[in-house]
Parts: C-alpha cells; sequence; structure tokens
C-alpha cells in the first residue's frame, strides 16, 4: 500500500516536472492578460485603419462593408432559396420564415457535384451548371476561367436569361461569416458579432455607417467583414509570434499572408504541435531524444488530434496511441508532455481570439456610447464546435479582458445557408417597410406649387382680415396694434416693462440711451404669481403685480419715481388703442375674476392709486411678437416683420393705414398683430391637414382652432411625431410592433430633427422604448419631415407677409428684416435654415434677412414704450 502510494506520488512528480519543462520552453506562447490588452490595442487601429478612407489601401485588416445594414428583428417572413458554394459541392437550400410568432425557419436541401471539367473549365458554363441546379447567392473563388475580377451575380443572372425558363431576384451575396451572424441575430436580436474559428478565422460585427469611409452616408450601420486573418500582416504582431509560427508560415502556400490565422486556426493548430514535438525532441527533452519519419512529415499531427488529446477523459492515453501512430515509442512523461503542449497551443488560440473579440466589442461599446454594453456573438467553425475547452476559455478570456461588456456565445447552426437566407429575408423586410413608411410620409411632404399655393391663401386671409365687411368671420385676425413706428435710434430715458404671460413675471427697468453711447442697459427681476391669486379676484391679482412693481423700485433704489411703463399682455386681447387692451378670455391656467371684458390697462392703474405710493405712465400694451419686431427695429431700421416661433407661433408687420379698415386714418402705417395660428380654422388647409394633424388637433384643449398653429409650433410637433411613430408600430413598421405605456402617453415637445442617433436612442429609452440603430434612424426621418413642413410652412407664410408690402408700396424690389423669436426657431438645428430657403423660393423679388431678438417681451414693450413717448413729445413741441 505504502509502495503503491509512493508510486503514485513518484508520477505526479514526474508530470508536474514535465509540465513544468514544457511551460519553460513555451514560455512566449503563454500569453499574460497584460500582453492580451496590448496585443486588443493594436487590433483596435488596425480596425480604424481599415476603415480609413486614406489607410485602408495599406491596412492589413481590409474590414470591407457588406453592404448588409440591418440584423433580423424576428418579423421576417417569406421563402428563400439560398445558395452555398464553396468547394467542390454545392447546396441549393429552401429556406421557409415565418414569423406567425413562432419564429421558425424550415430548410430544405440538395447537394450537387460540380465536375472536374466544369470547375476547370470556363466561367459560362460553371454558372450554366448553377443555374440547372437553382441558384440564389455566391461565395468563394473557383478556379473556372473567365470568373475572377468580374462580378459573380452578374454571370449568374445571365446564365438564368440563357435558360429563359425562370427568373429568381438575387438579393444578397455574402459570405459565411456574415451569414452566421446573420442565423445567431434571428435567434438574438442583441446579436452583431459573427465569429468563425475553423479551419480559417473570420469575423464580422455592425459598424456605424460614419465611420466607414469607403460607403457614402452617415446614418445607420452596416455589416464589416475584418478579414482579420491578416492582422500581424504588416509586422504589428512580429514580437508575438515565435519561431513556431515562422516555420509554419514560410510552409505554408501563401507566406507573409494571413499571419494572425495561422496562431489560431484549425488548419495550423496540429501543425504547430507537431513543430513543437520536433524541436523538443531535437534538444532531446522529449522521446529520448528520437524522432520518426511520420513526426518529420508536416500535417501528420492533425488538429483533431489536438482535441483528442484534450478531452478530459482518456486525453493521456489518446496521446499516446497518437505518438504510438507517429511510429514513436512515449514514455508517460511524453505523453504528459504532449497534453501540455495541446494545451498551450489551443489556449493561445483561443487567448489571441478573445483579444481581438474585446477589441470589437470595445469599439461597439464606445460606437454606441454605453456604460456597460451587452451583445451577442454568433459562433460557428469545427475548432470552436468540437475542441472540448476552446468555447470555454474563449468566453473567460473575453470576460476578463472586457469586464463591462456582458457577452453571450450563441452558435450557429448552418450560416452558411442558412445564413444567406436570413440576409436576404431581412433585405426584403426592410424594402417592404420602407416602402410602407414612405407611401405615409409622402402627405407631409409638400411640393413647390404647394407651398405657393398656401402663400396665395394666407395673402386671401390677410386681404379678408384687414376688411371690415369680413373681420368678424376672418380667422386671422389681423388686429390693429396701435403701433404707428418702429425705432429710428433717437429714443433715450429710462422705461419700466411688465411682462406677463404665465405663472412668472418679470419687471424690468430699460435704460435706453442714443448718441454715441447708444444702446439699451437693462435690469429686471422674477417674481412668481401663486395659485390662489391666479384663482382669486381680479383686483387681488393687480395688487399683487403693483406690490411686485414697487418691490422692483426699492430693489432698484428709484423708491417713489414715475416713470413710463409697457405692459406685454399675452393674453388674447382686443386693442382699441395703444394703452387700452380688453381682455377677451383668460388661458393658461389664470381664472381671476372680474377682468374678462375689462381694460386690463384700468385695472392695473387702479390698482397704482389704490397703493399711493407711486405713480406710473402705462403707454403701451403690447404682445411678445410686436415687441420683438421692435427689439429688433432698434438694431436694424429695415425690421418691419416680427415672427415667433415657439411653443406658438404669430406674425406682425407694418401694414399701410389705408388698408387698416378697423382704424379711422389713411395716412402712414400700423403694426397689424395677425394672430396667424389661426390659419386654417375656416377649413382652407383642410387638403393639407394629414390624419396626424386631425388627430392631434382633436385630442387638444382647443379643437377645430389655431390649427395652422398646430403644423407649425414647437407644441405639436412631438405630438405629430409620436402618433405617426404609433402609427408605423401598429403596422410592424417600427420597434418590432411593441408600443411602450410611456410611448402610447401624449407627450408635448419640440421635435429636433437633427439629433446624433445615440441621441435618439436614448430618448427613445426614456420612453420605455428598446429601439434598434433602424428604429433609431426611422424616428430621426420622421422628425426631419415633420419639422421640414412646419419650416416650409411657416417660411409660405412669411413669404406671403414680405410679399404684401412689396405690393402695398408698389416696389419691383423690397429689402425687408424680419425679427425672430422662439426656442423652435432658434434651438432647432434645420428649422430657421428651410424657412429661409422657402421665403427666398416662393418670394424671390423680396431681400429678406433674418435677425434673433434678445428678450421681445422685455426689452420691446421699453421700446414701443420709448417710441411712443418720442412721437408724443415731438407732438407736444
Amino acid at each position: 500500500m505504502i509502495a503503491s502510494h509512493m508510486i503514485a506520488c513518484l508520477f505526479t512528480e514526474l508530470n508536474q516536472n514535465q509540465v513544468q519543462k514544457v511551460d519553460q520552453f513555451l514560455y512566449h506562447m503563454r500569453l499574460s492578460d497584460e500582453t492580451l490588452l496590448e496585443i486588443s490595442r493594436r487590433f483596435r487601429k488596425e480596425m480604424e485603419k481599415g476603415l480609413g478612407a486614406t489607410t485602408h489601401p495599406t491596412a492589413a485588416v481590409k474590414m470591407l462593408p457588406t453592404f448588409v445594414r440591418s440584423t433580423p428583428d424576428g418579423t421576417e417572413h417569406g421563402e428563400f432559396l439560398a445558395l452555398d458554394l464553396g468547394g467542390t459541392n454545392f447546396r441549393v437550400l429552401r429556406v421557409r420564415v415565418t414569423d406567425n410568432g413562432l419564429q421558425r425557419v424550415e430548410m430544405e436541401n440538395q447537394i450537387y457535384a460540380i465536375p472536374e471539367d466544369i470547375m476547370r473549365g470556363s466561367g459560362t458554363q460553371l454558372f450554366d451548371h448553377i443555374a440547372e441546379c437553382l441558384m440564389l447567392s455566391w461565395k468563394g473563388t473557383p478556379s473556372s476561367s473567365g470568373v475572377e475580377g468580374r462580378d459573380v451575380v452578374d454571370l449568374i443572372r445571365k446564365a438564368i436569361q440563357r435558360r429563359g425558363d425562370f427568373d429568381i431576384d438575387i438579393v444578397a451575396v455574402v459570405n459565411d461569416t456574415v451569414g452566421t451572424m446573420m442565423t445567431c441575430g434571428y435567434d438574438d436580436q442583441n446579436c452583431e458579432i459573427g465569429l468563425i474559428v475553423g479551419t480559417g478565422s473570420n469575423a464580422c460585427y455592425m459598424e456605424e455607417m460614419r465611420h466607414i469611409d469607403m460607403v457614402e452616408g452617415d446614418e445607420g450601420r452596416m455589416c464589416i467583414n475584418m478579414e482579420w486573418g491578416a492582422f500581424g500582416d504588416d509586422g504589428t504582431l512580429n514580437d508575438i509570434r515565435t519561431e513556431f509560427d515562422r516555420e509554419i508560415d514560410m510552409g505554408s502556400l501563401n507566406p507573409g499572408k494571413q499571419l494572425f490565422e495561422k496562431m489560431i486556426s484549425g488548419m495550423y493548430m496540429g501543425e504547430l504541435v507537431r513543430l513543437i514535438l520536433v524541436k523538443m525532441a531535437k534538444a532531446e527533452l522529449l522521446f529520448q531524444g528520437k524522432l520518426s519519419p511520420e513526426l518529420l512529415t508536416t500535417g501528420s499531427f492533425e488538429t483533431k488530434d489536438v482535441s483528442d488529446i484534450e478531452e478530459d477523459k482518456d486525453g493521456i492515453e489518446k496521446a499516446y496511441q497518437i505518438l504510438m501512430r507517429l511510429g514513436l515509442n512515449p514514455l508517460q512523461e511524453d505523453c504528459v508532455a504532449t497534453h501540455r503542449i495541446c494545451q498551450i497551443v489551443s489556449t493561445r488560440s483561443a487567448s489571441l481570439c478573445a483579444a481581438t473579440l474585446a477589441a470589437v466589442l470595445w469599439r461597439i461599446k464606445e460606437n454606441k456610447g454605453e456604460e456597460r454594453l451587452r451583445s451577442t456573438i454568433g459562433v460557428d467553425g469545427s475548432v470552436y464546435k468540437k475542441h472540448p475547452h476552446f468555447a470555454k476559455r474563449l468566453h473567460k478570456a473575453v470576460r476578463r479582458l472586457v469586464p463591462d461588456c456582458d457577452v453571450r456565445f450563441l452558435r450557429s447552426e448552418d450560416g452558411s445557408g442558412k445564413g444567406a437566407a436570413m440576409v436576404t429575408a431581412v433585405a426584403y423586410r426592410l424594402a417592404d417597410q420602407h416602402r410602407a413608411r414612405q407611401k405615409t410620409l409622402e402627405s407631409l411632404k409638400l411640393s413647390h406649387e404647394q407651398l405657393l399655393e398656401v402663400k396665395r391663401r394666407m395673402k386671401v386671409e390677410m386681404e379678408q382680415g384687414l376688411s371690415k365687411e369680413t373681420h368678424a368671420v376672418a380667422p386671422v385676425k389681423m388686429l390693429p396694434t396701435y403701433v404707428c413706428a418702429t425705432p429710428d435710434g433717437t429714443e433715450k430715458g429710462d422705461f419700466l416693462a411688465l411682462d406677463l404671460g404665465g405663472t412668472n413675471f418679470r419687471v424690468l427697468l430699460v435704460r435706453v440711451r442714443n448718441g454715441k453711447r447708444r444702446g439699451v442697459e437693462m435690469h429686471n427681476k422674477i417674481y412668481s404669481i401663486p395659485q390662489e391669486v391666479m384663482h382669486g379676484t381680479g383686483e387681488e391679482l393687480f395688487d399683487h403685480i403693483v406690490q411686485c412693481i414697487a418691490d422692483f423700485l426699492e430693489y432698484m433704489g428709484m423708491k417713489g419715481v414715475s416713470l413710463p411703463l409697457g405692459f406685454t399682455f399675452s393674453f388674447p386681447c382686443q386693442q382699441n388703442s395703444l394703452d387700452q387692451s380688453i381682455l377677451l378670455k383668460w388661458t393658461k391656467g389664470f381664472k381671476a375674476s372680474g377682468c374678462e371684458g375689462e381694460d386690463v390697462v384700468t385695472l392695473l392703474k387702479e390698482a397704482i392709486h389704490r397703493r399711493e405710493e407711486f405713480d406710473l405712465d402705462v403707454v403701451a400694451v403690447v404682445n411678445d411678437t410686436v415687441g420683438t419686431m421692435m427689439t429688433c427695429g432698434y438694431e436694424d431700421p429695415h425690421c418691419e416683420v416680427g415672427l415667433i416661433v415657439g411653443t406658438g407661433s404669430n406674425a406682425c408687420y407694418m401694414e399701410e393705414m389705408r388698408n387698416v379698415e378697423l382704424v379711422d386714418g389713411e395716412e402712414g402705417r400700423m403694426c397689424v398683430n395677425m394672430e396667424w395660428g389661426a390659419f386654417g380654422d375656416n377649413g382652407c388647409l383642410d387638403d393639407l391637414r394629414t390624419v396626424f394633424d386631425v388627430a392631434v388637433d382633436e385630442l387638444s384643449l382647443n379643437p377645430g382652432k389655431q390649427r395652422f398653429e398646430k403644423m407649425i409650433s414647437g407644441m405639436y410637433l412631438g405630438e405629430i411625431v409620436r402618433n405617426i411613430l404609433i402609427d408605423f408600430t401598429k403596422r410592424g413598421l417600427l420597434f418590432r410592433g411593441r408600443i411602450s405605456e410611456r410611448g402610447e402617453a401624449r407627450e408635448e415637445g419640440g421635435a429636433r430633427d437633427c439629433l446624433a442617433l445615440l441621441q435618439v436612442r436614448a430618448i427613445l429609452r426614456h420612453l420605455g422604448l428598446e429601439s434598434t440603430c433602424d428604429d433609431s434612424i426611422i424616428v430621426k426621418e420622421v422628425c426631419t419631415v415633420v419639422a421640414r413642413r412646419a419650416a416650409q410652412l411657416c417660411g409660405a407664410g412669411m413669404a406671403a407677409v414680405v410679399d404684401k408690402i412689396r405690393e402695398n408700396r408698389g416696389l419691383d424690389n423690397l429689402k425687408v428684416t424680419v425679427g425672430v423669436d422662439g426656442t423652435l426657431y432658434k434651438l432647432h438645428p434645420h428649422f430657421a435654415k428651410v424657412m429661409h430657403e422657402t421665403v427666398r423660393d416662393l418670394a424671390p423679388k423680396c431681400d429678406v434677412s433674418f435677425l434673433e431678438s434678445e428678450d421681445g417681451s422685455g426689452k420691446g414693450a421699453a421700446l414701443i414704450t420709448a417710441v411712443a413717448c418720442r412721437i408724443r413729445e415731438a407732438g407736444q413741441r
């Protein structure tokens, strides 16, 4: 018993010695994580070279575009043929894909031989043979003459045409790596990487279009066939390659090429082990220094032998049998050493593979801007599938190298056949869905003729609003503002301004200077209006406002000072003079009693008199659109139009007094507040409104009112987009047909059409929608179309305004400036540009400049007051 235990210990010690001996001998093949991370870093640089336009021609890793732009989403369906041609036989597969909730793929296939005389004959003969057997797509490069350098799809099409008895739509040409990714992508929609480790090795992944310089376009993604077997062909891996790698390369059919593949793939793994065995035997570290003719024969040690020796059970016994087959008489320690050599070679292969995969995962994570990436890798190949430990070692190494990625490995089944069919199925799905979406979006795209018609109708509605006879029924009210002049630069003095339009209001002191020190200096303070005051009596509301004015004057050290005051009151009013404005109806949550139907200036003056501390001269009541025009008019004397495109939209302009029939007098001009948001309330835009506009209007707080505003302003654009997205989703054209509760909930807000796709995905995630890159592109396109239409409609309305000013004055050409304010105009990346282009296009006889306003509601009110004071003083003189 003691003796057998001692013998076992002796064997264990001998085995350990052999393992240590091999480890020492193959020190350079045992790669640390630090080395693997360095290899991963180098590979990332090679990827970038392959993607770059200037560096691609000399890049070792070619990063070839495949023009596969999407992975399966599970909704694919139909029947497809796939042709798998890559050797002396080829397969024709009939693939049926169903999406009836089961996501099933059924395949039938038939294998056809390619006779040697056809393989070595002409390209015409080869493709005629394929056409005879049925076909779909092509892989590989046969040695038939007249094929290299030609388009294989064209050759197949011509072969089919020569037959004339059937027709097939050739949709896609793919390689097996891409097929692997697509096959696994059907089962797991997170799959965005394909990997093959078999006789050869390669990988593909979904790259952002903006990084692929060889293909036009910046949006979306495209699968890149990396051809990573050539990594190191430029010397990048020279310090990692061993003498055995160099010997393998020298004896290969393509010396100096595919150096990475020769370090990791099944074609070379067995041969690497054989070369190491020979070298160690020559160094008398194995087989008592003896060699056999079989061991010296290239290819005698196969990759299958490596797998057999590394089996958990009987691995040492297998090593003994294989070494005996090679004419050797191995001892126990020789078998142990051979087992360890196989371990080191296959582990290095898995580790190198993990290092490059880590680079790919890191790049995808960086592209997506995610803190933690969740991704699936579709894998095929005999080494990955048949080697007993390769897959486990690969998985562990990847997770060590990229700990911030949750990676799933999914085995592919028939990537070369089923994968080709899936690429085709995805292409068909995308084409069908694109056609359906474009048909819907077409109704939102306006032609030049349609925009000219909008301009014509706006001019008609303007005339209706100005006429005393038709004003009462006109939707575009064209309200007189009693502002009869714009700033001329001689204004001066200190003015107070009130800006009331919501739950907060501002009190401003505006100092206007002329002469050499010409300019405007502003001080302001914001005050809140408590809800109980908003819902109380009119006296309580205006007493609160006056209390805030008193506080502001004390804050500015001006207690008891009497100043002219301009009042921006952004509620529906009927203005009878510059300093008289009748409140028609409270909006924005105000319900103060005793105000509707009353003059707000009188209510303010009465509150001032009740306080008896100071007196103010209320000179003007204005809205924010007129304030915008006046603010810009102070900077540019050509400014005679005001425009706001923000949460809401409105415009004003200087009209000839002879045309303002609601006000007596023929001489001079007066600013008209158009209230153009109501354009179309009489049905004149019904032919341009879509089902989405109707839906937004019906669910709004004021159905049937402000229809033009609902097509162009920031409050409603987001809601139009949401309705379109819901329609697409219900029809299975977006988000895989799944709607989140947040996505269905009505949300008001602006739509920005030029968001980076990462921002789009972040917004969709906030709405509870797990979107693909394709979904993000679609959402962005919808935003673009909706925002473009809004800008064009706004431009058509503005073209009507400037052309009317030109016609009023009998000019061949008009130079005019439009003062503009509003978040949509200022913050949307393309709204302003599209609107400007539309105005130029529709009003070619007008030279229109656009000037952004700064604080039209506050500064504008003060400037209107300043102009009124200037005119009043001039009249008194």
